[in-house]
């Protein structure tokens, strides 16, 4: 999910702040909405759009052999969805800082618009892009409301770490519960203090 939504961020932030469209205005309006929305009505909302009662999921289940609802799936397509926004407000403020006269020499140079992004605009945001890919992956990490509905809670198969902490805690087993904390912040720590170090570098 991280992988996906920090390039698909970046891009969808490189297209709002260089091109012009029709409904780009309402776009980045709706950008915003995993903010505001509840992980749990996220979740509801993929089992109504995506449940075996469905269309969609009928047409996955039947044509592709992909049960998207109470599986691996639905719990990507929940973390894409609760992640998105995160890369693009990091990178966007950094690309509307980027000034115009360093892409337009290397366009007068005979650069492609692809050549000119990843030799002359992705350096600048890289280090934004990062900040932008850690804050999805914390985000999904910590992800509870809209997986509790979507994985189906499914012991070694669709039980994420946040799920089973709610679990072992409802049957009373603290201890359990205590040691997956645990390992999350190991990891939350070690990711944070990664990336610090990583740009700490790239600034020296």
């Amino acid at each position: 999910m991280t992988i996906i939504n920090t390039i698909m961020g970046t891009l969808t932030a490189y297209v709002l702040v260089v091109y012009r469209f029709p409904g780009k205005k309402l776009f980045n309006l709706l950008i915003d909405i995993p903010f505001a929305v509840p992980t749990l009505v996220i979740g509801v909302m993929l089992v109504l759009a995506y449940g075996p009662q469905t269309f969609l999921g009928a047409f996955f289940s039947e044509q592709f052999g992909i049960r998207v609802v109470f599986d691996t799936p639905g719990i990507v397509l929940a973390l894409l969805f609760v992640g998105y926004p995160f890369v693009i407000r990091t990178v966007q403020p950094v690309l509307l800082q980027i000034e115009a006269n360093q892409q337009e020499a290397a366009h007068t140079l005979g650069a492609s618009p692809w050549t000119t992004f990843f030799r002359i605009i992705l350096p600048v945001l890289r280090p934004a892009i990062i900040t932008g890919a850690l804050l999805s992956f914390a985000r999904s990490l910590g992800e509870f409301g809209s997986i509790v509905i979507i994985s189906g809670n499914i012991p070694m198969r669709t039980q994420t770490a946040t799920v089973y902490i709610y679990t072992q805690i409802e049957e009373g087993n603290i201890q359990a519960a205590s040691g997956a904390s645990a390992v999350l912040l190991f990891v939350s720590f070690a990711v944070t203090i990664g990336v610090d170090i990583f740009l700490r570098r790239q600034h020296a």
